[in-house]
């Protein structure tokens, strides 16, 4: 469990897969985008993540009731790395407070590679 809610008929849980999953769907909305980045652990090299696995590229802690989310992402070549980011960045705070009423503190988008 990352983060809960308390409401008049109970508590609502979030687990922290749940929430990047919201945040690795709203990052692939994002024009510029062209995938989630995983490390391997291995080679300590970084890998495009294919298919529905886009939470591995999203990292979730909660601190004070607040979610501080940390994305690695692979941006496509000839496109302007600070507006991708700031888009990233105001789309995953809207999702996330809007599907499940928790407040995002931070942000922070890692860039690991170009794609042409």
């Amino acid at each position: 469990m990352i983060a809960s809610i308390a409401e008049e008929n109970g508590y609502i849980d979030y687990s922290e897969e749940v929430v990047a999953n919201i945040v690795g769907l709203s990052t692939m909305e994002c024009y510029g985008v062209v995938g989630m980045a995983s490390k391997n652990a291995k080679d300590g090299f970084w890998e495009l993540i294919k298919g529905g696995s886009f939470n591995k590229g999203v990292r979730v802690r909660s601190q004070n009731n607040e979610l501080i989310i940390e994305l690695y992402i692979i941006v496509e070549y000839g496109t302007k790395i600070s507006v991708i980011s700031n888009s990233i960045i105001q789309r995953i705070k809207y999702n996330v407070e809007n599907y499940t009423g928790l407040k995002v503190s931070t942000i922070t988008v890692n860039v690991q590679g170009v794609r042409v």
